[in-house]
């Protein structure tokens, strides 16, 4: 008995072959050098992917910088007037604090104390000018702020009259007495006392707005 193949086995032999030359010839790449849609299908979520890594890495570096290295702050008050105006925009450094000391005359970014009570809609977040460090003794007399005795040369532009006074104030440790350079229109540490150095959140480095008073402190 002899193994013979049917006029339709060929034809089915035929078709088969052709299929499998016709499937080879999708996973080539066209005259014009482009990977055929099926390849390109593949690649389209690998892209995807990275973008969604780069994004994912753009915004924890940005929330890591403003947690730890800058954030910048509206001024909605004229406390500062004349240094800031309403409506500056201030860059505050949070690493100064990390790799160097606090002075008298820095400008301060702080959270609202528990005590303060000035009026107005609460801010999380006020401004002010350093007064008294740690141990120093304050007191004012008219229009003159005293520190351990002697009077206080404040080499910033301020506004007088004083307004309300000091009274006599000694600076505990770790906190510092803070006062708006608007000395008769300021609520600050006269009125609730020193803050301390763990509610400081930066020190004001620069103004960047308007871009007519870009300023660096």
């Amino acid at each position: 008995m002899t193994d013979e193949t049917s006029p339709a086995d060929e034809l089915l032999g035929d078709s088969t072959e052709a299929s499998a030359e016709h499937s080879a010839a999708e996973e080539t790449v066209d005259e014009s050098g482009e990977l055929e849609p099926a390849r390109r299908g593949r690649r389209v979520p690998r892209i995807i992917i990275e973008w969604l890594v780069i994004i994912l890495i753009a915004i924890t570096s940005a929330f890591l910088i403003r947690s730890f290295v800058v954030q910048t702050f509206y001024i909605p008050s004229g406390s500062m007037e004349p240094t800031l105006l309403v409506g500056d925009r201030i860059v505050v450094s949070k690493m100064s604090l990390d790799f160097g000391d606090i002075h008298r005359g820095d400008i301060l970014v702080f959270r609202r104390p528990p005590n303060e009570n000035c009026g107005g809609a609460p801010v999380n977040d006020l401004v002010k000018r350093v007064i008294g460090l740690p141990g120093d003794h304050l007191s004012s007399r008219g229009n003159t702020i005293y520190v351990n005795g002697h009077a206080l040369a404040e080499k910033w532009p301020h506004n007088e009259p004083l307004g309300g006074d000091i009274g006599n104030v000694v600076v505990p440790a770790n906190s510092y007495f803070m006062m708006g350079d608007n000395h008769p229109n300021s609520c600050d540490s006269r009125s609730w006392g020193p803050i301390k150095r763990n509610y400081v959140v930066g020190r004001v480095v620069m103004r960047i707005w308007p871009l007519s008073h870009v300023t660096l402190f």
